[in-house]
């Protein structure tokens, strides 16, 4: 690891402010305040990382009926390709394990070849495409779905 250990912690409705920031850098179609609003009212998880205090990133995850969907994981481009993300990635894992899910879903763009990378050495795998599934420049573009076996027994066997 290039850099010292993240801290985490529940996001806060202070917090969109700067996570608005960083949806607005890192992509071209941000979530908006709205949406990490209802996300934080509605009870799902939501969590800022911190590196020496400083908020590098935020995630957003459901869990429910033993599944778990990361919704959004951002990383600041300035924090980028230091290893935050994959941190990012095992804790979300740790939070919905705890919270009794078996698998982690999510959907990533075909054109975002730093997180699909990522997320691959992070043992997710590809199972399948949602059409048309973002928003994009000129019309839509697809979402590949990946998904992780997260429960301990899934773990034991891939150590």
């Amino acid at each position: 690891m290039k850099n010292s250990e993240l801290c985490f912690r529940r996001m806060t409705l202070a917090d969109i402010r700067w996570v608005m920031k960083v949806e607005r850098e890192v992509y071209q179609f941000p979530w908006t305040d709205k949406i990490f609003n209802d996300c934080i009212r509605v009870g799902y998880y939501c969590w800022i990382a911190l590196q020496q205090q400083k908020i590098v990133g935020h995630a957003v995850i459901s869990v429910t009926a033993g599944e778990s969907h990361m919704l959004n994981l951002s990383i600041a481009r300035e924090h980028q390709r230091k290893g935050y993300g994959r941190q990012f990635i095992e804790f979300l894992i740790d939070e919905a394990r705890e919270r009794n899910a078996q698998t982690m879903l999510l959907e990533v763009r075909p054109s975002n070849a730093a997180a699909i990378s990522c997320y691959n050495s992070a043992g997710f795998n590809e199972i399948g495409c949602r059409k048309d599934y973002y928003p994009a420049s000129e019309g839509r573009e697809d979402a590949l779905l990946f998904a992780r076996h997260i429960s301990q027994t899934a773990d034991l066997h891939n150590s």
